[in-house]
């Protein structure tokens, strides 16, 4: 066990999974002009699951700081400080959900013009 948490391989796979991951993903989504609704649905379902990690490495992180003499690491992750680190998921699953919803959406209504035009051609 290390004297601090910031130290420990949780602590920056949190930052990983935070911060970078999540950078990049918006940051393609961004950027490239054409992408599939299949990747877009990959992508905010791995925003979702990025955010439940997240959660996960939270609370392992937490349990970790009290074990710990440093007390800067207490007071990030075993204080009130932590309700704003929640934040971050939260926000993350959020942008998840509502990607994966609008693509699901989306197809609804595709199949469902569809269905339409197909009925209004046959009478």
């Amino acid at each position: 066990m290390h004297d601090s948490v910031f130290v420990e391989l949780q602590f920056w796979l949190l930052v990983l999974f935070s911060i970078l991951v999540p950078g990049v993903i918006v940051w393609v989504c961004l950027t490239v002009t054409e992408v599939s609704r299949n990747t877009v649905l990959v992508l905010g379902v791995i925003l979702a699951g990025i955010a439940g990690f997240d959660f996960y490495l939270l609370q392992a992180l937490a349990r970790m700081a009290r074990a710990t003499p440093s007390l800067t690491d207490d007071r990030i992750f075993d204080s009130e400080i932590t309700v704003g680190l929640y934040v971050l998921p939260a926000l993350l699953a959020g942008i998840g959900i509502n990607v994966t919803s609008h693509v699901l959406i989306q197809h609804l209504t595709d199949a469902q013009e569809k269905r339409a035009g197909r009925r209004s051609s046959d009478a």
